[in-house]
């Protein structure tokens, strides 16, 4: 199986797929079916990262899981992707490691290849086999093997309230006119482009659209790329919006981008399209948002290109699943892990707008004008680079704090040749 990471076909045509089926309406596609034969009873643990899993799928596996296994119990325990890298790399090692993990679709590679998860070539089929996305099967495979299975995935889209950018709104169609209007929506409270300082994944579409890349391997050697002209005209345009179009902190992170828009100091919001959930989240929800102000209006295109017409090249985003090599009950991981993978828990999950491991559960995606817009990102979505190394250029936070000082008005030129010097280190080490 090849390890290529790039979602961007497979996952247009699964919401394309998904929108057309919506409409005609379909029956519940059963539960979670528990694995052939017996295992002895004991306690699960599931670490799920960050809040993108709906309470509903968790309450699913939790209950079906308990149901089917008497007389054991599953806990789910939440993590922050801050760090997550590490402390999975500390836990999975140790002799209290979880029994089943979440892992981002970018870091995946990491742990197939240091052996840190279990392998499941054998359960390829019944855990969904061909009906699971493939290219994070591919993200999830290492030298022929299969080790973690699709979660999710899902791209960027950019959310706006028509109370903040008014009646005669007009979406943009160029990245250019992107920025103009981000500018124009900007006052001294609120972020025309909400843009914290740590925010590397929303830099790439200005990288790559103005022809800089990430890192390229040429002749067994990789070669960072944001030095390269297209690189630095890139990093330029986003230095720009940081100073001039967004009042987010410099060195905010990625996290809790309701609070700021639920209070009408955002313009334009660039974030996976699963956003949405957090904004329109009832007001007594353990994170609420703004369900009856300005997540009543709700509204997302996909972010424009260079050239007119066509969307922004943007970072494809999920994650994987994986049962870990240490884990103290394989058989009763395995009979969690069915449950994740089966129809009734990945129906729940496309419900909520994360487009399902399972190809032929998109179509309980929700119709309308996010997940279209979330579809047009994805017809040209692209990862990072294809190496087992990206996780430790992720882990060591380069790109965080180099986009920290381009928020903060560094030198674009020399904060990008540190930065490039840094990845090609750990890529070629």
């Amino acid at each position: 199986m090849k390890r290529n990471r790039l979602v961007a076909t497979t996952v247009a045509s699964t919401i394309t797929l998904a929108l057309a089926l919506t409409a005609c309406g379909s029956g519940d596609s059963g539960s979670g079916d528990g694995a052939s034969g017996e295992a002895k009873s004991g306690d699960i643990r599931v670490w799920l990262v960050g809040t993108d899993t709906p309470q509903e799928a968790r309450d699913y596996l939790k209950t079906t899981f308990e149901k089917e296994n008497e007389g054991s119990t599953l806990t789910i325990e939440e993590q922050s992707w801050t760090g997550l890298v590490d402390k999975l790399t500390t836990s999975l090692a140790s002799s209290d490691s979880p029994d089943i993990v979440e892992v981002g679709n970018t870091q995946a590679p990491a742990f197939t290849s240091a052996g840190f998860f279990k392998d499941l070539t054998g359960e390829f089929d019944t855990l969904g086999g061909d009906d699971l996305l493939p290219a994070f099967v591919d993200a999830g495979s290492y030298d022929g093997k299969f080790y973690a299975a699709p979660y999710y995935a899902g791209s960027r889209a950019v959310f706006y309230s028509q109370q903040v950018v008014g009646d005669g709104f007009k979406v943009p169609t160029t990245l250019d006119e992107y920025v103009t209007q981000g500018k124009a929506l900007t006052t001294e409270t609120r972020s025309g482009i909400y843009w914290p300082g740590q925010d590397w994944y929303n830099a790439l579409p200005f990288v790559w659209e103005n022809g800089g890349f990430i890192a390229e391997e040429k002749d067994g050697k990789w070669e960072a790329g944001f030095s390269s002209e297209g690189g630095i005209q890139g990093l330029e345009q986003v230095q720009d919006i940081m100073n001039t179009a967004s009042r987010a902190p410099k060195d905010g992170q990625e996290t809790d981008q309701q609070v700021p828009f639920c209070e009408g100091n955002i313009g334009f919001l660039s974030a996976p399209i699963w956003v949405q959930w957090s904004i329109k989240a009832p007001a007594d929800a353990k994170a609420p948002g703004c369900p009856d102000t300005y997540g009543s209006d709700l509204h997302a295109f996909a972010l424009p290109g260079k050239e007119a017409g066509k969307p922004a090249v943007v970072l494809s985003g999920g994650s994987n699943i994986a049962i870990a090599s240490k884990s103290k009950n394989p058989d009763l991981a395995l009979k969690a892990y069915e449950i994740m993978l089966s129809d009734g828990y990945q129906k729940l999950m496309a419900a909520e707008g994360l487009i399902p491991a399972k190809i032929s559960q998109a179509e309980f995606l929700p119709a309308g004008e996010i997940i279209e817009a979330g579809a047009a990102a994805a017809a040209t979505a692209k990862g990072v680079p294809a190496s087992p190394k990206w996780a430790d250029v992720e882990a060591k936070r380069y790109l965080q704090d180099a986009f920290v000082q381009i928020a903060q008005g560094g030198d674009v030129k020399a904060i990008a040749e540190k930065l490039d010097q840094q990845i090609e280190e750990t890529l070629n080490s």
